[in-house]
């Protein structure tokens, strides 16, 4: 079950050279490697806006970071378990986001696509944050803002509260299909379906995820990240039940003075996007426009 949780091992799409991220239609996107700590190095993909497509054409790394400094926001793109930065939902939304004016960094955690090592919370958390400390090490006064989607939300509000831990406040966090903690999304995980009826499914199961430290405690971190916040969920979600981001929102709401730093929307389970398919959703780019506008407010 602690493989199940991270899903790594499976590479989608099959046979794809992460570090040709134009092979699949990214041609504006540059490939790079960081290395968070020894021994790991981290495969990344830094797509710039939509604007700078023309000029972006034979550029290399030094021109795709100076373009940090534009103004432009900047999104940490955080994905989910199975597969790689190159998967289609991952790559759609990259082109989404580029299109409505974003830089977006996407990366493949340790043990994922091309990086190395093997995941763990800890680690996935070190190397979001290396990630965070390098963009605005380059990215001048421009607004740096996290975006998760469904492990990846665990790893974005741990990011955020480590963060916050040391003085540093996120621009703004956006969770999409987010859950409340580990145990409770594996406890309803489609691929625990068939074993919940056995005994000792949580000894077996849910017990073995917290025993390796494996927790990605959303529901806890609400409670004291003060970052602004959007939550975006289908609710027709079949991975991450819709009811998870609505207790997420309730929670950051009632823990916050504010409710004006904490938003969800919801789209209708007629639209058909489930878990993977939000980035199809013509409002999605004015949605997180206005949300991105309210930074500066």
């Amino acid at each position: 079950m602690y493989h199940a949780v991270f899903s790594h091992v499976a590479r989608v799409p099959l046979f794809a050279d992460l570090s040709r991220p134009g092979d699949l239609d990214l041609n504006h996107t540059v490939n790079l490697y960081l290395s968070p700590e020894e021994g790991i190095t981290l495969g990344i993909w830094h797509t710039v806006p939509d604007s700078l497509w023309q000029k972006a054409q034979g550029k290399g790394l030094e021109w795709y970071q100076q373009t940090l400094q534009n103004g432009a926001p900047v999104i940490i793109y955080l994905h989910g378990n199975g597969g790689t930065r190159g998967a289609g939902h991952r790559v759609g939304l990259v082109n989404v986001l580029s299109a409505a004016g974003f830089h977006v960094l996407a990366l493949d955690y340790r043990g994922f696509g091309d990086s190395s090592g093997e995941p763990t919370e800890a680690g996935l958390t070190t190397d979001a944050l290396y990630l965070y400390q390098w963009v605005k090490a380059r990215s001048g006064s421009s607004l740096v803002i996290l975006w998760g989607h469904s492990l990846g939300t665990g790893v974005a509000t741990n990011t955020a509260l480590e963060l916050q831990e040391q003085g540093v406040t996120v621009d703004g966090v956006i969770l999409e299909g987010a859950f409340s903690n580990i145990r409770q999304a594996g406890a309803s995980h489609p691929f625990t379906m068939f074993y919940r009826k056995f005994p000792y499914f949580e000894y077996f199961f849910l017990d073995t995820i917290s025993e390796n430290k494996v927790v990605f405690p959303n529901d806890e971190n609400m409670r004291k990240l003060r970052s602004p916040l959007l939550i975006l969920h289908a609710e027709d979600d079949h991975i991450i039940p819709f009811h998870m981001g609505q207790e997420l929102f309730e929670i950051a709401q009632q823990s916050r003075n504010s409710e004006k730093s904490v938003r969800m929307v919801p789209f209708e389970g007629s639209h058909g996007y489930r878990h993977n398919g939000l980035y199809q959703e013509p409002r999605l780019p004015a949605i997180i426009k206005q949300f991105v506008q309210s930074l500066n407010m």
